[in-house]
């Protein structure tokens, strides 16, 4: 169902026929806002399931990845529902309010989330269901994020995933910054029949529209994956930032643990979440899955390609553990640089190399 935020001036559907603004008539300009001022971003194309009933912590917490049975009221998680050789399938942003749980997980992949649940309920007091036609997902970005909701009356969580209800149903969610880390994000969960006005009350109180895609690039700044797109069947937790954010190293057992456990106790997953720097020379993007090369090898793949306000074309890639800064990369016809953030910091002189890689790429990017 398209959302009426895309019937605003500017809106550009994301993919010529989804259902969110990609952006509104100044993409790069968007990404500025949100990362210097208050951005309201239009993510109501994420799916939205809730999970009442007695045993919902304990059952959920038997499931994912997360410690969970112990979650208190107000309060936020994020969780793996994993394969049972340990790959990831589902990536769940979980809340807790009032005796029921909350999830919101990428747009599209609801059901099938919903399904499995059901067909893990047994003789339990849980009733799993996806309630997208019913809520929507809005996100207010930015360094000056809070006082946009302080100006509305609307509350402030205090820390990272604490919640606050809001008037009228639906909660408010602090989440990790993204960008460079100034950039807060506390995502907001309204009726969607109130969409629209719920959009304008924090559009009166100071914030501007931007589209998801000023929101994506942000994301891939601070490195933080999408279900899907940044993995594939193959990933497991231990290669993303999931393993810190999603996983419970220390809890009892669930599907998928022993690959978690060896491997993190091996220390060395097959590949690891990178940030590459393109040439953008090209006016289309890499899409996702496109293969990362070094020489005729295959070495990696990349997820989510952007072009950043400022680092100019930017993708996040699962490469493989060979891949050091003197690494000569390519994706497509681009030529790509690992960031030396990404990079092996034993040795200074290495580091130093991968920064001019970085800034001869991006001067390509600039003036090509």
């Amino acid at each position: 169902m398209s959302s009426p935020l895309l019937d605003r001036p500017g809106a550009v559907a994301v993919d010529d026929g989804g259902t969110v603004a990609a952006h509104y008539g100044e993409p790069l300009p968007e990404q500025r806002r949100l990362a210097e001022g208050a951005g309201l971003v239009d993510r109501s194309d994420r799916d939205v399931l809730v999970i009442p009933g007695a045993d919902r912590l304990s059952w959920l917490h038997s499931l994912t990845s997360q410690h969970l049975e112990r979650l208190g009221d107000a309060t936020g998680s994020e969780a793996l529902v994993l394969s049972p050789h340990g790959h990831v399938e589902h990536h769940v942003v979980l809340t807790e309010l009032a005796g029921t749980t909350w999830g919101d997980v990428e747009p599209g992949t609801g059901a099938a989330l919903v399904e499995f649940l059901q067909r893990m309920r047994f003789m339990l007091r849980v009733d799993p269901e996806l309630v997208t036609d019913r809520w929507a997902l809005l996100s207010l970005v930015g360094p000056h994020g809070d006082a946009v909701l302080a100006a509305a009356g609307w509350p402030v969580p205090a820390g990272s995933y604490a919640v606050a209800p809001l008037d009228g149903g639906g909660w408010a969610r602090r989440m990790p910054a993204v960008g460079d880390g100034t950039a807060s994000v506390v995502d907001l969960l309204v009726p969607r029949a109130e969409l629209a006005a719920r959009a304008d009350a924090l559009l009166a109180a100071g914030a501007v529209l931007a589209g998801v895609d000023a929101y994506e690039a942000l994301r891939v700044e601070a490195r933080r994956p999408r279900a899907g797109i940044d993995s594939d069947h193959r990933t497991i937790p231990n290669e993303l930032e999931w393993l810190r954010t999603a996983v419970h190293l220390d809890k009892g057992c669930y599907r998928g643990q022993e690959t978690v456990a060896r491997v993190h106790n091996l220390g060395r997953p097959p590949r690891r979440l990178v940030l590459l720097h393109l040439d953008g020379m090209s006016e289309t993007l890499p899409a996702p899955g496109t293969p990362v090369g070094s020489g005729t090898r295959e070495v990696g793949r990349v997820g989510t390609v952007v072009r950043h306000h400022e680092l100019g074309v930017i993708a996040l890639a699962l490469v493989k553990q060979s891949v050091t800064v003197g690494t000569p990369l390519k994706v497509g016809e681009a030529v790509a640089a690992l960031d030396p953030d990404d990079a092996p910091q034993d040795v200074d002189a290495d580091v130093a190399a991968a920064r001019d890689r970085v800034r001869a790429v991006r001067s390509a990017t600039i003036h090509g």
